[in-house]
């Protein structure tokens, strides 16, 4: 099946509006992140990334998305240091994050490599992925 078109024309203004009536609106802010990066606006994605990491520090989703938002403008070591606390506070599909497209410039990082290859050889246990 294929995927629905999203009309980020009307998506992004409408949950703008909610977030300007219930600007902590955790679910508002996830979903808008989401449609600011799928949009191509990567600095209005990490902004909203931004602000829910600093609403749920330990979240290790929230840091992934952070992380992912930093790999999309190429800020390789704000990624980094974003995806290592993301694999301290639990998040460990990294099979996902592998193949994640939004992570293609830090998966080209020297150094994100070999903190992948240390972190995957952990025995720890996996944890599903819920990226938005």
């Amino acid at each position: 099946m294929a995927e629905k078109k999203i009309d980020f024309d009307f998506e992004i203004p409408f949950y703008e509006g909610v977030l300007k009536r219930s600007p902590q609106f955790f679910e508002t802010l996830s979903v808008l992140g989401d449609l600011y990066t799928r949009a191509g606006r990567f600095e209005d994605g990490l902004r909203i990334d931004k602000q829910i990491v600093s609403m749920r520090p330990n979240d290790p989703y929230a840091l992934y998305n952070l992380a992912c938002s930093y790999s999309l403008l190429r800020k390789l070591d704000l990624a980094l240091e974003a995806m290592q606390l993301a694999v301290e506070c639990g998040y460990h599909d990294f099979q996902f994050m592998r193949s994640d497209p939004d992570l293609a410039h830090l998966l080209a990082d020297p150094g994100f490599q070999k903190f992948l290859s240390k972190v995957e050889n952990r025995p720890e246990e996996s944890v599903s992925h819920e990226h938005s």
